[in-house]
């Protein structure tokens, strides 16, 4: 049974109630296997300087790559974040960044992809590296 991608970014949407993405105001647009896209506020988000928090590029990054190497995995397992980096290259002060993940490679035990994120016309803010293993779902969970 194949889900549709309008029924698949509204069950991931709405299991992220509640938690750190809709603290930080991460929207989700687009979600497939092969690429996860969405978008969060620079307000809210910065640093004691005004700018976008480096912290905030970084937990956009893990989450949509993350859901990308879940859905890469499949219904019955788990991906876990294990590495994480992220190259900061400019400064934001104010209106949306957005994400584009997309797997570098992914295999039966683990997935790397690769994250950017861009302001909202397209000039580069952070670029990032997330390797996750992909794991059987424990009973329960």
């Amino acid at each position: 049974m194949t889900i549709d991608a309008d029924d698949l970014l509204t069950e991931m949407t709405e299991s992220s109630r509640g938690t750190l993405v809709e603290r930080m105001g991460i929207e989700l647009v687009e979600v497939t296997p092969e690429r996860v896209v969405a978008r969060m506020p620079v307000a809210g988000n910065t640093q004691p300087y005004g700018l976008l928090h480096g912290g905030a590029s970084a937990v956009l990054a893990e989450t949509i790559g993350s859901i990308c190497a879940a859905l890469h995995a499949g219904p019955d397992r788990v991906a876990v974040g294990v590495d994480l980096n992220a190259t900061h290259h400019r400064a934001v002060r104010d209106g949306w960044v957005v994400g584009v993940a997309t797997p570098l490679v992914a295999g039966r035990s683990a997935a790397s992809l690769e994250i950017v994120v861009s302001t909202e016309d397209g000039r580069r803010v952070c670029t990032s590296r997330l390797t996750c293993m992909l794991r059987d779902r424990v009973p329960g969970s």
